[in-house]
């Protein structure tokens, strides 16, 4: 059973919830007690595993008709929903426990707090089922950039830049959909409409490209080398199309270039925050 929840909750991704509360709390942090408070550490803890056990644990569970027809979903880093009342309650209990984390921020993070828990539930499940409506699927996946949101709001006490949440969004909707290319094939013989089957492989790489430009440009605006680091993703996708890397495998390498990205980042954060860096 742990095996499994561990499986279902994807730990290849589980940056994509932690590290932008990394990322948040390194740009809201004033001194070094800031980094070494409570709350950021309870943030980074619970959106490293229980929001992710919550956020796929929901994915699985309304996808399983779908994965029956997934390859993706028959072995490796991905596995079938396990339909049980044990699995369905860790699951549930998982987002319950997220409930717990309102009382213990300011509310001006509560925002991006709720719009996690909502576009996680109703990115999956109806009645919305924003996956599988073309357009919302890549717009709701916003809610990955929303962890760091709260954290920075929770140690700043401010709303992050709008430059900022911009920039994450766009590079949040690009990510998404091009995970979703591997799935056109198996989505179309369920019958689904994504974002991705509607564009077709190509004009999806477009699309994401796009947007990825986009968020270089919107991270440029805070800083221009926050625009460079972010304008790898745009070149990444044009060198692995260009060389023709099958997307199944680019797709497993996001996870290595989006943390060394993130690392970075924070770094450039932390060393600015010291002075070592303008």
């Amino acid at each position: 059973m742990l095996r499994y929840l561990l499986t279902l909750s994807r730990p290849r991704f589980w940056l994509y919830t932690a590290g932008p509360v990394v990322v948040g709390v390194a740009y809201a942090a004033t001194g070094v007690g800031d980094l070494l408070a409570v709350l950021p550490a309870v943030l980074f803890l619970y959106f490293l595993l229980p929001a992710n056990v919550y956020l796929y644990g929901v994915n699985d569970r309304f996808d399983r008709e779908i994965d029956a027809e997934n390859p993706k979903k028959s072995a490796g880093p991905e596995a079938r929903w396990r339909d049980s009342s044990a699995v369905t309650a860790v699951v549930a209990f998982s987002g319950v426990l997220g409930l717990a984390l309102f009382p213990l921020t300011p509310r001006v993070a509560w925002p991006y707090l709720a719009g996690f828990f909502a576009l996680a539930t109703a990115y999956s499940a109806p009645p919305l089922r924003f996956k599988a409506r073309p357009w919302l699927d890549s717009l709701s996946n916003g809610l990955y950039l929303l962890p760091g949101a709260a954290a920075y709001a929770a140690i700043a006490g401010a709303h992050p830049p709008v430059a900022a949440l911009v920039g994450g969004w766009l590079w949040t909707m690009a990510m998404h959909t091009y995970s979703a290319i591997p799935d056109i094939e198996p989505d179309r013989a369920a019958g689904i409409e994504t974002t991705a089957t509607v564009l077709g492989e190509t004009r999806t790489y477009l699309y994401c490209g796009g947007c990825w430009t986009l968020a270089a440009i919107a991270f440029g605006l805070l800083d221009p080398r926050l625009g460079v680091l972010l304008g790898v993703y745009p070149l990444f996708l044009l060198a692995t199309v260009g060389v023709g890397v099958d997307v199944d495998r680019a797709y497993w390498w996001f996870p290595v270039v989006n943390g060394v990205v993130g690392m970075v980042l924070t770094l450039g954060a932390l060393f600015a925050m010291r002075g070592w860096i303008a």
